[in-house]
């Protein structure tokens, strides 16, 4: 019952619903691409599951066009990124904002595109849309800190640690092993946010017109398996920091 009230209270929000459906959507094309593969005897099952798995893709497209304000507003928030101590992080993190801004339009006239709404060549601005969202995830990738920065981080909590004996001390020492748990989460959490990147970035290439590195070489399970893997990273992301939450409050 925990389970499903989980769930269920997942499913209320925009996001929690968009995860599970771009994971079901992912692993319908997985299974569906291996039984194609399998031969004549699956195939039809396959066929099947490949076409739900193309519904929910169009399922979100349609309800990502409802994102620009959010998104705007989250840019605008955020601004040059003067809260930043590190000037990298602060321009890779506009320009990726500014790629995500540019993805919408370009997806939403893609999608107007195909529905006939606008008479213009969709193949054209769904390579557009996708290279803005490949922007977006090599430049998310270029946000993860540097390794040494969080070795250093790290070496500095546990000379604090090292320094703080003293029953006078008690009060610092819990600040230092609380400091150290917020770093060491901060690295767990951007090596799963770089994992789902890499595997979504194997993607948007993927579907960029053929000649540019592997674009159109992708079977449809290996498209299946790739999103399935970013799609259970980014549930387990948000479990966590859902889990993280609720420690805080209680």
């Amino acid at each position: 019952m925990a389970a499903l009230s989980g769930l269920a209270s997942a499913l209320e929000s925009y996001r929690g619903r968009d995860r599970l459906v771009r994971t079901l959507g992912y692993c319908c094309q997985l299974v569906g691409g291996v039984l194609v593969e399998q031969g004549p005897a699956r195939a039809d099952v396959g066929a099947r599951l490949l076409a739900v798995s193309s519904q929910l893709s169009g399922c979100r497209t349609t309800l990502r066009l409802f994102d620009d304000v959010a998104m705007f507003l989250y840019t605008k928030q955020y601004g040059l990124g003067a809260e930043e101590e590190d000037i990298l992080v602060r321009c890779v993190s506009v320009l990726g904002n500014l790629a995500d801004q540019l993805y919408y339009p370009c997806e939403h006239i893609a999608w107007a595109a195909d529905a006939r709404i606008l008479h213009v060549d969709s193949a054209r601005w769904w390579a557009l849309s996708t290279a803005f969202w490949g922007l977006s995830l090599l430049l998310g990738i270029a946000r993860v800190p540097h390794p040494l920065w969080c070795c250093r981080s790290l070496w500095v909590v546990l000379k604090l640690r090292q320094q703080l004996r003293s029953p006078a001390a008690a009060v610092t020492s819990q600040r230092s092993r609380s400091t150290r748990g917020a770093v060491e989460a901060r690295i767990q959490s951007e090596l799963v946010t770089l994992l789902s990147n890499l595997a979504d970035l194997a993607n948007a290439v993927h579907w960029l017109p053929p000649g540019f590195l592997w674009a159109g070489r992708f079977p449809p399970w290996l498209v299946g398996l790739l999103g399935t893997i970013s799609s259970l990273l980014s549930v387990f992301q948000a479990a966590r920091a859902s889990g993280g939450a609720g420690k805080a409050a209680s």
